[in-house]
């Protein structure tokens, strides 16, 4: 089998998404375009491999003030086995009644966006990270898969993740994930989901960015210091931006829930 055969399917799969997906991504842009406006905050959520496209969002050359990663250490592992592994991780994500004790120290405030990755939009994790924030008015994205929609799922609600979302973005990516079958296997091989969530991101990003641009609206964006006119300290603006951005948006959970839960 030909070496480039995975980067062909890969984008085949980009392609698929950039013609299929482009209403859902305008949609999620002009709202966190709104929310960014209104000085509130993207934040983006994922567990194992899906914490990889949330690292891509911010900070990141490229990326800008108001994206606010949402990273619980315990939903990304540290070892392959014993503490901090994946077997630990994989049963933490997928019990219920769990996630709301991480959310609960974090900056949600109504009129947010929540954007959720999950390859299945089975794990419990994501569906409770989405019905904790819609309950207190964030908007929610969904970047699932929409081959996954006909599985059953295990969630007491009934729900899978895109049942709970605003919008969901569909990755297109197949039920199994790998995408490359090599002859004598019996198994794929070659991930794809993380790719192409990864690449949801920077399209959200570039999207939001072009409809503030064609707004008014400039907000301080992590600039690699080979940019023309950019140094190292360049982003020390951006940093004293976000540090801002976080202090207001703690002040607004505070007010719309007074006991800090």
């Amino acid at each position: 089998m030909p070496t480039r055969s995975y980067t062909t399917r890969l984008v085949h799969l980009l392609e698929e998404l950039a013609s299929s997906q482009d209403e859902a991504l305008e949609r999620v842009a002009r709202q966190c375009a709104d929310t960014l406006q209104a000085k509130g905050l993207i934040h983006l959520f994922g567990s194992g491999h899906s914490v990889i496209p949330t690292l891509e969002a911010f900070p990141r050359y490229g990326s800008f003030v108001g994206l606010y990663p949402l990273n619980d250490p315990r939903l990304m592992w540290h070892n392959v086995l014993g503490p901090g592994g994946v077997r630990e991780l994989l049963w933490l994500e997928r019990t219920e009644k769990y996630i709301d004790k991480f959310l609960d120290h974090e900056p949600l405030a109504a009129g947010d966006v929540l954007v959720v990755y999950s390859h299945s939009g089975l794990n419990a994790a994501g569906i409770d990270a989405a019905l904790y924030a819609k309950e207190r008015g964030l908007f929610v994205v969904a970047v699932t898969s929409a081959a996954s929609l006909a599985r059953p799922t295990s969630h007491s609600t009934g729900k899978r993740l895109a049942d709970v979302a605003d919008v969901m973005v569909d990755t297109g990516v197949p039920v199994e994930d790998a995408i490359v079958r090599v002859d004598g296997w019996d198994r794929p091989v070659g991930g794809s989901s993380t790719v192409v969530a990864a690449v949801v991101s920077h399209e959200i990003i570039c999207r939001t960015a072009a409809v503030l641009a064609g707004r008014g609206v400039t907000v301080p964006t992590f600039v690699s210091p080979t940019v023309p006119g950019a140094t190292l300290s360049s982003n020390d603006e951006v940093f004293d931006e976000h540090a801002r951005y976080v202090h207001a948006a703690r002040g607004r959970t505070l007010a719309q829930d007074p006991a800090g839960r």
